[in-house]
């Protein structure tokens, strides 16, 4: 991050790629080490360009490969502390119930009720909070009324808790991050508003689609982002407003894009091993086998409780909504969403399925 100047940058708010995720960046790196010295690298950067006492934010998780679990937000936190941060919060982010991106883990124990074959769902990812040395608070005077944090806003939507419940980037088609792993705005919203003044600088040092320059932007904020992927240039310019033709506040924004030389082209790359991915997954799934101790046997009431293998998209949502719990969470969540009216009467169709049985 040569282009910034020493204690210019006033927070960071980040999501780093998380290591190999099959279903977002199969394959990016060599090995797990490759990526913790990345890691590292950025620790030492973030250092130098945050102002004394300012603040760090990741959006991180950790992910399982081949039935192994990185520990990446606690590895994340260990560099960071190493580059000489402290360790100063965590948030959960915690997605609905009814969003889950990718919900075939829980669906093991379905297919195969027995002991260890338990692989929960995720339903967050954390939000790590470091700090670059002490803060001096400045005398709050009249110059920081535009900064000041709406109480209200605050209540309501429970910012002081260490649990935050937010929507995440549901892939739907056509949007500007179609095939990115981007988090949702709301996140860096409360991130700014809680640990910047107006006028102040961000840096998102994994940049993606853009999501935390739009943002800042919007605030009043100053931004810095570094992104690697020569791909999603022309999505975090259109995110940012650069192609914007108006003349509101346009003419009073300037934008400079400096493309260096070892920018990289890996989008379309790495779609085409997540499709593949997929492709893996829905053949495992189609195909479900019970691994049994030696000389076992299968009686026939436990050949009968196995799940026939069908395209039904009742069966599959009665699969995945085994309890009238599951299902009276789900149809709660769909109620307060407003979902279609149809989807609502095919949840109570089913939770009054799952009573009789």
């Amino acid at each position: 991050m040569k282009e910034i100047p020493d204690k210019s940058v006033h927070l960071v708010v980040t999501s780093p790629p998380y290591f190999n995720a099959p279903f977002d960046y199969p394959g990016l790196f060599k090995e797990y080490d490759e990526y913790l010295d990345l890691i590292s690298t950025v620790a030492k950067e973030l250092r130098r360009v945050l102002a004394p006492g300012r603040i760090a934010c990741f959006v991180t998780q950790d992910v399982r490969i081949n039935g192994k679990l990185y520990p990446v937000a606690a590895d994340i936190v260990r560099k960071m502390m190493d580059a000489g941060f402290f360790y100063r919060d965590r948030i959960i982010w915690r997605k609905p119930a009814g969003y889950i991106r990718i919900s075939r883990r829980s669906g093991v124990i379905i297919q195969h009720p027995y002991p260890m074959y338990f692989y929960p769902d995720n339903l967050f990812e954390e939000i790590l909070i470091l700090q670059n040395g002490e803060y001096q608070y400045p005398k709050i005077s009249l110059e920081h009324k535009p900064s000041q944090i709406s109480l209200s806003e605050l209540n309501e939507g429970k910012w002081y808790l260490s649990v935050w419940d937010i929507t995440n980037v549901l892939p739907r088609k056509g949007r500007p991050e179609e095939g990115i792993a981007a988090f949702p705005e709301e996140i860096p919203r409360r991130l700014i508003k809680l640990f910047t003044f107006v006028g102040e600088t961000v840096l998102d040092p994994f940049l993606g689609s853009g999501t935390t320059m739009k943002v800042a932007k919007q605030l009043g904020r100053n931004s810095y982002g570094y992104e690697i992927d020569l791909e999603l240039k022309d999505v975090v310019l259109k995110k940012v407003g650069f192609t914007q033709t108006t003349l509101t506040d346009a003419a009073m924004d300037k934008i400079e894009v400096i493309e260096r030389e070892d920018a990289k082209r890996l989008r379309s790359n790495l779609q085409e091993k997540v499709k593949n991915q997929r492709s893996v997954a829905k053949k495992s799934l189609s195909k479900p086998k019970l691994a049994l101790p030696p000389k076992t046997p299968i009686s026939a009431s436990q050949t009968e409780t196995k799940l026939p293998q069908t395209k039904s998209g009742w069966k599959k949502l009665r699969a995945s909504l085994p309890t009238v719990g599951a299902v009276e969470e789900r149809l709660n969540h769909a109620r307060e969403k407003n979902l279609s009216p149809s989807y609502i009467r095919t949840l109570e169709r089913l939770k009054l399925q799952v009573e009789k049985q």
